[in-house]
């Protein structure tokens, strides 16, 4: 594969890992009232081809955070054990809206990298074709 088909292959992996990546963000943001709902962690792993990597990115197994759902208390709550309380979500809403401004960020910068390589690739038969 020609450096600049590569250079492509790798920026699109990028753009597709970090679209999945944002589509778990916004689950998290979308189910952070939810109780008891875990924050679901995204993970990438480099693609490997007969033991060699690639430079691709793939999207690795989804995790959910292990750390402790809140604790809320809400006498009346149905979900409420006898203490009075019932277990949260572990989102935070902060950390959420940051994962997605460096998701959305790595994202442009892959389509940057993407358009850079295709404008060369189109300079180089345009060349050939004179």
């Amino acid at each position: 594969m020609t450096d600049l088909a590569q250079s492509l292959s790798v920026s699109a992996s990028g753009m597709t890992a970090q679209s999945a990546r944002l589509r778990h963000i916004s689950e998290n943001i979308a189910n952070a009232d939810t109780p008891g709902y875990h924050r679901k962690l995204v993970s990438f792993d480099p693609e490997k081809v007969d033991g060699h990597t690639t430079g691709d990115v793939k999207v690795g197994p989804v995790q959910l955070d292990k750390s402790p759902l809140k604790q809320i208390y809400d006498p009346g709550n149905p979900l409420s054990d006898s203490t009075g309380h019932y277990a949260g979500s572990n989102v935070d809403m902060i950390v959420e809206v940051a994962d997605a401004k460096e998701a959305q960020r790595s994202y442009q910068a892959n389509l940057n990298m993407f358009e850079q390589a295709r404008q060369m690739q189109t300079s180089l038969l345009d060349l050939l074709r004179r």
